[in-house]
């Protein structure tokens, strides 16, 4: 059995080990998760840093590490060099000290207080004093014979006038700020003018006659897509989906169009959204809003009685969405008790239901993987604080809509593929041999794997991972179980060639469906529209292919930035919620396992706290990563994933998003207030 490091918990023990020895290095992302707690990511693994081992890096940089290993324990690293920078700006609190300013950052993991030269005059032209909250940027990092230096980029208030930790996190992944004057200025001067551009463009269908809708969150302000729908006489189906036409709007190289490609996506964060397009366009001009004329690109499919497709066409057209409809009314329509504007509608609705259940046996027969997957959203009131948790899962509604994206995208891809068309293809290579490896042992502890599945897993095979998830479906392990294959799964990016969807067993997939509020998406309008007018070969394209490679990079990294920042965003006003309620007990169920403690899953809430390894109990624990177990030596007690468990809230660290819980022995929890902690359905 691989076993990890001994672990005690309130008793102190020696160690022993021969003598350090260096072996090759490698090159990865250094990943702080806390003050001294820190990993690097490389081809070959993570490893965890050695003490003292990150010394000038920081947070996100790409590094050269020296492999050490000791006997008996695993191998370690420690920085031998920063070869690239990801943290540029960030916001902290200023303080004079001297002659000096200095700025300390809000993110306790870039690990270093920063100074302001006497000769800098930033803080005096911005107005700066003492205790305020600024962003700066960094003009000399830290090395071991010099202080880091930033200047001052903005005043964003005094501390007690901003959410200084969500403004942390804003600042520590590099979110932008406000649109810039001419960026603005550009897009007020932008009007929809639909019948203009009908004139104008012979090409351009006239479909404001056609019934279509938009199905969204009851809080969605931008609506990128619309739909609709019919039964044919065969026995078949007519499915449109209508895609905002951002691209008849934004020029390639404007000042709008650059911004976009700065930024390349909107990110979504607890409080709010830091939009991809200035707000004229993304909830005005290109929103597809109920009873007005837009402008869309339209793709019309013609699928068969079996949900396969017999045809597909692309066009500019001209639209008007009938409604304006929520998943939650539209669930409580399919399922009986609610209902929707008029038959015209019910009867699109009804269509669309039909060929979700037809396109949903269509991908699983291809092999397509679906993760089961619950989103829980913090709610906040008007004042930014948090009043309970609102818990998001896949129903009829949402499936109806995404399988209508998904099959525009594939049919758009495909089409783009074929003509070999320079565009952003979305796409999602098979999971590694060794990832999948690592699976296998947790997968036989939670009970949801024989030999059969073991060989089609190692294999990679979509069919199987798919199996494994179907046989845990039900199970209280069924989320372990899914975290645990999807971990397992290499990321989704952006290529200027198509290399196929792994996930979603499709040999092409692009990004077509959200130009508002992803850049990818701009890029593939771009290049549809050029190959539908015959202009593929035109300078425009020439320009996009030379500049494709770049831009796919940036718009993955990007994306990973704006979903990380969503996440701690959510994770910090989910630990403010607990905050107040300290001492209070719940259920839960472990979720994860580390050499450090066992992560448990709240029920209702989905709040994820840490129980640490030192309040299991008064004996030394072991840690197997491959069963991703923690074992009590003495009582031979086995911590492992999928346990459920009674917590108790023992503290939260509200700035890093952390909360700490401790085990109930002895009795199910009592009884707590449904207040704040029911979700919202």
């Amino acid at each position: 059995m691989g076993r990890g490091r001994l672990h005690h918990g309130n008793r102190r023990r020696s160690r022993s080990g021969g003598p350090r020895k260096q072996h090759h290095t490698l090159t990865g992302m250094l990943v702080v998760s806390r003050p001294g707690a820190a990993h690097v990511e490389t081809p070959e693994g993570d490893l965890e840093l050695v003490r003292h081992g990150q010394r000038e890096a920081m947070n996100g940089d790409e590094v050269e590490v020296a492999i050490i290993e000791q006997r008996g324990r695993a191998p370690r690293a420690v920085v031998r060099s920063v070869l690239s920078r990801a943290v540029i700006t960030f916001l902290g609190r200023y303080a004079q000290a001297g002659p000096l300013g200095a700025v300390r950052p809000l993110d306790a993991r870039i690990g270093h207080d920063f100074f302001v030269v006497p000769e800098d005059e930033s803080p005096r032209r911005l107005g700066v004093a003492d205790g305020d909250v600024v962003v700066a940027r960094i003009t000399e990092y830290p090395t071991r014979k010099s202080s880091p230096v930033v200047t001052l980029e903005r005043r964003v208030g005094a501390a007690n006038e901003v959410d200084l930790n969500v403004e942390s996190v804003v600042a520590s992944f590099g979110l932008p700020g406000d649109f810039s004057p001419s960026v603005l200025e550009q897009a007020e001067k932008i009007v929809a003018d639909v019948d203009g551009a009908l004139a104008r463009e012979p090409s351009r269908r006239d479909l404001r006659d056609e019934l279509c809708v938009t199905v969204d969150p009851a809080d969605a302000r931008d609506f990128d897509d619309a739909v609709g729908a019919r039964r044919l006489p065969d026995g078949g189906y007519e499915l449109a989906v209508h895609i905002a036409d951002v691209t008849h709007y934004v020029g390639a190289d404007t000042p709008v169009d650059n911004e976009a490609k700065r930024r390349t996506c909107s990110a979504y964060l607890v409080d709010r959204v830091i939009p991809m397009l200035p707000e004229r366009l993304s909830n005005d001009v290109c929103s597809l809003r109920p009873g007005e004329d837009r402008l869309a690109m339209s793709v019309l499919m013609r699928l068969d009685a079996r949900g396969a497709v017999t045809r597909a066409r692309a066009f500019p057209s001209a639209i008007r969405s009938a409604a304006r409809l929520c998943y939650d009314e539209v669930d409580a329509f399919l399922d009986g008790s609610g209902t929707v504007p008029d038959e015209r509608v019910a009867e699109t609705l009804r269509a669309l239901d039909e060929i979700r259940a037809l396109r949903e046996r269509v991908r699983r027969d291809r092999g397509a993987i679906d993760f089961e997957t619950v989103e829980a959203r913090v709610t906040l009131d008007d004042a930014g604080h948090p009043t309970g948790v609102s818990v998001r899962r896949r129903t009829r509604a949402t499936g109806l809509i995404e399988e209508a994206m998904l099959l525009a995208n594939e049919c758009v891809a495909e089409r783009l593929a074929s003509a070999e068309a320079p565009a952003a293809y979305r796409v999602h290579e098979p999971p590694a041999p060794d990832d999948l490896k690592a699976c296998l042992q947790p997968l036989r502890e939670l009970g949801v794997l024989d030999g059969e599945d073991a060989a089609g897993l190692l294999s990679g095979s979509a069919h199987a991972i798919r199996g494994v998830l179907e046989r845990a479906d039900g199970l209280p392990c069924a989320p372990m179980v899914g975290a645990l294959l999807l971990r397992a799964q290499r990321r989704a990016v952006y290529l200027p060639q198509n290399l196929g969807h792994y996930a979603l067993g499709a040999s092409a997939y692009c990004h077509f469906t959200s130009p508002i509020r992803r850049y990818p998406d701009v890029l593939v309008h771009r290049a549809l529209k050029a190959l539908l007018s015959g202009r593929a070969e035109g300078p425009e394209m020439r320009a996009q292919a030379a500049a494709l490679p770049q831009l796919c990079r940036t718009c993955s990294e990007r994306e990973r930035a704006a979903d990380g920042a969503a996440r701690a965003s959510q994770k910090i006003k989910m630990a403010e919620l607990f905050s107040e309620r300290v001492g209070e007990r719940f259920s839960g169920v472990v979720s994860g396992c580390a050499s450090f403690g066992l992560f448990v899953t709240l029920d209702e809430t989905y709040a994820e706290g840490l129980v640490p390894v030192r309040a299991l109990g008064d004996e030394w624990f072991s840690y197997d990563d491959a069963r991703l177990t923690l074992t009590g030596e003495e009582s031979g007690e086995v911590w492992r994933l999928g346990r459920r468990v009674a917590v108790e809230v023992t503290g939260t660290n509200v700035a890093r998003g952390q909360i700490d819980l401790a085990l109930v022995r002895g009795g199910r929890p009592r009884g707590t207030s449904r207040r704040a902690d029911t979700p919202a359905r």
